[in-house]
């Protein structure tokens, strides 16, 4: 079978294109025929090294994929419609291949009438957004969330999720990706980022403080956060692996806020299935939904890997492959 692989960390030109073995499913495992997949952030930072997990080389990339069931297991019969979220790393081989053996524990039914590309553009994105909003903030319905970077992939979902969830959603984000979070992600109002005092217009917009602050930028300022959350509020924080930001501990303990830290790289079995709950259920209801930025063949796996590490954001949206 042809898969993007690496045979040791490096830079996206490490990535190869080329024939391996076709996986054999241990116990526990469903072999997959690959239909599409997503490259996201992190699968750039497990090929070079950044982010430190278990693999054996040559090691096949790639969290997500959508695809079809090739043999009948106890739990899927053959030709059903799957995807998943958590391959390529903890000792998982990738899904940037023809065939990926998946665990089935990790494995989800594809609702009827959505398409594989149209679900790898929010699996892991969705995934992330499910645990943040639920296991970390534990929204509820009423309460009041700032999403900063409301239009990249994560913030789409974070506000997509908490929308559905009966949470209102104040957007910060480029003035261009204003239209799309009012329509597309259910954002009550959208602050422009580039303008001045975003702090005190969210503070109009809730007079009595934010019950949960997402920031997806990377870039944290609490002098300016802390005064407008509520008492009791959770911050959590996304991006930013290098940041270092000074934090004003009383206003923190004197108000009840907490900080939320975490990655769905480290989220059990049993947190990703209670996403997958979600994540098929808005799939279903066509309020989840993605924005595509290119659509590339599978070999051109390290051209993905250079657009997400490019850093221009001149058009916003997932990067999806096809084997």
């Amino acid at each position: 079978m042809r898969a993007a692989y690496i045979t040791e960390h490096g830079p996206s030109d490490a990535i190869r294109v080329g024939s391996l073995p076709v996986p054999v499913p241990g116990p526990g495992e469903v072999l997959v025929r690959v239909d599409a997949v997503a490259a996201n952030h992190v699968d750039t930072f497990v090929r070079s090294g950044a982010y430190a997990t278990e693999m054996t080389f040559p090691f096949v990339i790639g969290r997500d994929l959508a695809g079809t069931v090739v043999h009948q297991t106890e739990s899927f019969p053959a030709g059903a419609r799957v995807w998943t979220n958590s391959m390529g790393h903890n000792g998982r081989q990738g899904a940037f291949a023809e065939y990926v053996a998946v665990p089935q524990d990790r494995l989800y039914t594809l609702p009827n009438g959505v398409g594989p590309i149209a679900a790898v553009s929010v699996l892991h994105t969705a995934g992330t957004a499910h645990i943040g909003l639920y296991r970390e903030a534990r929204i509820r319905p009423g309460e009041t969330i700032v999403v900063v970077g409301a239009g990249g992939g994560v913030g789409s979902a974070v506000c997509q999720l908490a929308s559905a969830a009966g949470v209102r959603v104040l957007a910060v984000d480029r003035a261009e990706n204003a239209e799309w979070c009012r329509e597309h992600c259910g954002a009550a109002a959208v602050i422009d980022r580039g303008s001045p005092g975003i702090a005190g217009q969210i503070a109009t917009l809730a007079p009595s403080g934010v019950d949960v602050y997402w920031n997806n930028s990377g870039r944290h300022d609490f002098d300016e956060v802390l005064p407008i959350m509520a008492r009791g509020g959770r911050i959590v924080l996304m991006a930013g692996m290098g940041s270092r930001a000074e934090l004003p501990v009383g206003a923190v303990y004197t108000k009840d806020i907490s900080l939320h830290g975490f990655v769905i790289s480290n989220a059990s079995a049993a947190d990703l299935r209670a996403a997958a709950e979600t994540v098929n259920r808005e799939l279903r209801s066509g309020r989840l939904r993605g924005r595509i930025r290119a659509e590339l063949p599978l070999s051109e796996a390290a051209k993905a890997h250079q657009l997400l590490e490019s850093g221009t954001n001149d058009k916003p949206g997932r990067v999806v492959l096809v084997p």
